[in-house]
């Protein structure tokens, strides 16, 4: 199932006021001409005359500027359309539309400023329009969202002139609009598209039938020597006089839940060496949980979500198609970083009391390198008795870099003995997960959306579950 676009913003419209009480004003060209009048100062030192002419064409001016004025649209003549080209995601560029329609008797040259928040642009769009009479005009500007979740745009201010340019009125649309910035989007859709592709989906795909494992009926036969008691069908032996046996297959259909800690170490940010600008953890490990759950939900998995800080941010019960996909995306994009070390219990027991079914469980964090075993470890290894746990460390890339450099001054030295000491601690409590049946890995984060993809292929193939 490859996500579509059904999550792009609505189009706002809306007509302009008065900005103001005073909304109107003198154009550049206004004292362009007003300034030539002064030409006439020069021969009025030789004729008195010149200046009665001088203030002559000033008025001549200022009245070719109310004439200007007075034929200008009014503000509630134009109308302002804003149209999203596609949904904002994360780190991706995005188009905005801006249409100025002017149902006015005179073409107009307008500027118009949109007000957006930082999270979309450092510094708002100044767009301009030249809108011909009972006609419109379409102008577009880039965003690149910055942040995930909810933003909110503002007004839009429009100053607009005639092609005298002599008197310009000013005027504000109330074009305020909710939007949500989602996940890399398009990061899921190529992990999709290439794992579509590839030879382990083919396999998935075809879901080869295997008899004899599992606990999914697939059919009746008569009894061999050697199938299990449990197995026989009781009602149909007595229909047929003879022992039948139920065969069973591996479950087609399977539930994988996505634990998202949100907590305090996950509000670090970084950089991909050779990459764009800096994100925090939390996001690379939000594309990462979407592009898995793309890929499960492609495999005919159910998929849940937990997103936890010191609470429950996003709790979604496992299940497939278009409206959960939806769902995932908008809790994703709604999951933020919270300043405090997370509840892992809580999250614990929210898989617990959600899923009694043995399931694979996704848990994406980060720990801390103590002397004792992190909360998350241990809340971890509670899970694994009855669900099978692939627990994902993200690396810090800085640390890693420092641990493989060869020091050549003193202070270098020490950094990179504390940079061996800290990565020799998180492979000592890696190594004890695996030792108690977790799948642990610790993946940088430019590696995390296709590592957690690859093995869970690797877990369906093998059919560890």
């Amino acid at each position: 199932m490859i996500y579509s676009e059904p999550l792009r913003p609505t189009a706002k419209a809306a007509r302009p006021r008065r900005l103001g009480r005073v909304s109107f004003a003198f154009g550049t060209r206004f004292f362009v001409a007003l300034l030539l009048g002064f030409v006439a100062l020069g021969p009025a030192w030789w004729f008195r005359q010149a200046i009665a002419a001088m203030f002559l064409w000033d008025g001549v001016v200022l009245a070719a500027w109310l004439w200007d004025l007075l034929r200008l649209p009014r503000p509630e003549q134009l109308e302002i359309h804003r149209t999203w080209e596609k949904s904002p995601c994360l780190g991706l560029l995005c188009n905005v539309s801006v249409e100025l329609r002017n149902d006015g008797k005179i073409p107009i040259r307008a500027r118009i400023v949109d007000e957006t928040p930082l999270q979309l642009r450092h510094v708002p769009p100044e767009l301009d329009l030249r809108v011909k009479a009972r006609s419109s005009s379409e102008a577009r500007y880039e965003v690149t969202p910055a942040e995930r979740g909810d933003t909110r745009l503002g007004r839009m201010f429009v100053r607009y002139q005639s092609s005298l340019g002599l008197a310009e009125r000013w005027a504000v649309a109330e074009m305020q609009q909710s939007i949500r910035v989602l996940p890399n989007l398009e990061q899921a859709r190529r992990q999709t598209l290439y794992l579509i592709r590839s030879r382990q989906v083919e396999l998935e795909k075809r879901r080869r039938r295997l008899r004899g494992i599992g606990r999914e009926f697939d059919s009746l036969r008569e009894y061999r020597e050697g199938d299990e008691l449990r197995d026989i069908s009781w009602t149909a032996t007595a229909r047929r006089h003879h022992l039948i046996t139920r065969v069973f297959q591996m479950e087609r259909s399977q539930n994988v839940w996505l634990v998202l800690d949100a907590g305090r170490l996950l509000r670090a940010e970084v950089r991909e060496p050779g990459k764009g600008p800096r994100y925090s953890k939390l996001d690379y490990a939000v594309n990462a949980a979407l592009s898995l759950a793309q890929v499960a939900l492609y495999c005919g998995d159910r998929v849940g979500l937990v997103a936890y800080g010191r609470r429950i941010q996003q709790n979604l019960y496992a299940g497939r198609g278009a409206p959960h996909v939806r769902a995932i995306v908008e809790s994703l994009a709604q999951v933020r970083g919270e300043a405090f070390e997370s509840d892992h219990g809580r999250a614990a027991r929210a898989v617990l009391n959600a899923q009694k079914r043995r399931s694979l469980v996704v848990w994406i964090t980060d720990f801390a390198e103590t002397a004792t075993i992190p909360e998350v470890i241990e809340y971890a290894m509670q899970l694994t008795p009855r669900h099978l746990v692939v627990f994902a460390a993200m690396g810090q890339p800085d640390l890693k870099a420092l641990a493989e450099t060869i020091p050549t001054v003193t202070a270098d030295i020490y950094r990179h003995g504390a940079a061996l000491e800290i990565s020799q601690r998180r492979d000592i409590l890696m190594r004890g997960l695996r030792q108690r049946g977790v799948l642990a890995l610790e993946l940088m984060p430019g590696m995390l959306a296709g590592s957690l993809v690859t093995q869970y292929l690797d877990i369906k193939e093998r059919s560890l579950l």
